[in-house]
């Protein structure tokens, strides 16, 4: 089989020769245009997040037999389109126990978190502007706040550790029944919103997550409250965020992804309105996706991955 990485930029080289042993391994950096013309020659594509993998791609694919990324979230790849042309999504959704080992989204929420409370981005802004004022930027402790996880699954659980060692109180709800440790209150989305000093968003991305806070519940949220996203863009409306914002119902907000990185437009950047906001405000924390982004993990789970698609490829001998 003819493998073709379109996202090579510090790949794994334990995870390539893994590949090259059992098949053909070429990468390449590429346009949407380039990549149609080139991927008719290959069986399998390997991608992250930095492709809209939708049906133009994998129509060009006519040997296509499967897609592999190392995430969890796919709503880059158009996986109904992907089941109709019987192209197999190789991923690490599902995968419990390896993923156990996998810490670097929950560390980096956590980071947003004390980076929103203590005011660090601006502070560090201003000390480099040649002040050294500390009186504008006074935080808040997180000792007996109340932190809200929304979704509590592998990340929802471990930020819930971090903020019990930080002597928080933690709020939990899922859509699934949850056995939840003693130091947890089981509550409500509703009464959620309305009790926590933060709020941390830890669901999968589906059509039951779309716009989860939206226009209705938004205003829920209690007077000065802090946001965190690490999950989906797209599991909050952005325009009820940015009112939100801008009338200073929510203190702040760090969110590591946003809605308009998957949409696969050129420049979308350039329009975004959350980003025009930060541009001008201190109170708007912006990461680009940097959850799963560490050296370790991003090793860790190409390794992983390369596995899999090793037994994917041995399954037709």
């Amino acid at each position: 089989m003819k493998i073709l990485n379109i996202e090579p930029e510090n790949y794994s080289s334990e995870a390539r020769k893994i590949i090259e042993e059992v098949a053909s391994y070429d990468d390449a950096i590429l346009n949407c245009e380039e990549l149609i013309n080139k991927i008719p020659a290959y069986d399998v594509l390997i991608t992250r997040l930095g492709y809209n993998i939708n049906q133009e791609i994998m129509d060009a694919g006519a040997n296509l037999k499967a897609i592999v990324t190392a995430t969890t979230g796919l709503n880059h790849i158009d996986l109904d389109y992907a089941k109709e042309k019987n192209i197999k999504v190789l991923c690490l959704k599902g995968e419990t126990n390896f993923l156990k080992t996998v810490t670097a989204t929950a560390e980096h929420s956590f980071g947003l978190l004390l980076s929103l409370c203590r005011n660090i981005q601006p502070a560090f802004s201003d000390v480099k502007n040649h002040n050294w004022d500390r009186d504008s930027f006074k935080g808040i402790e997180l000792y007996g706040k109340k932190l809200g996880i929304v979704g509590f699954g592998r990340l929802g659980q471990m930020m819930a550790s971090y903020a019990h060692a930080f002597n928080m109180e933690v709020l939990a709800t899922d859509i699934l029944s949850k056995n939840y440790p003693d130091y947890i209150k089981e509550t409500s989305l509703k009464d959620l919103l309305a009790q926590s000093d933060f709020i941390s968003l830890h669901v999968s991305y589906n059509e039951k997550s779309h716009h989860l806070l939206n226009h209705e519940n938004i205003y829920n949220i209690k007077n000065g409250a802090f946001l965190i996203n690490t999950s989906r863009g797209e599991v909050i409306e952005e325009d009820a965020l940015l009112s939100a914002l801008k009338n200073q119902t929510l203190a702040g907000a760090a969110l590591d992804v946003l809605s308009g990185e998957n949409e696969g437009k050129k420049n979308w950047m350039k329009k975004d309105r959350l980003i025009q906001y930060a541009q001008n405000h201190n109170n708007l924390l912006l990461t680009p996706h940097l959850g799963g982004a560490t050296k370790d993990s991003m090793s860790k789970t190409e390794i992983f991955m390369a596995e899999k698609l090793v037994k994917f490829i041995t399954s037709f001998s």
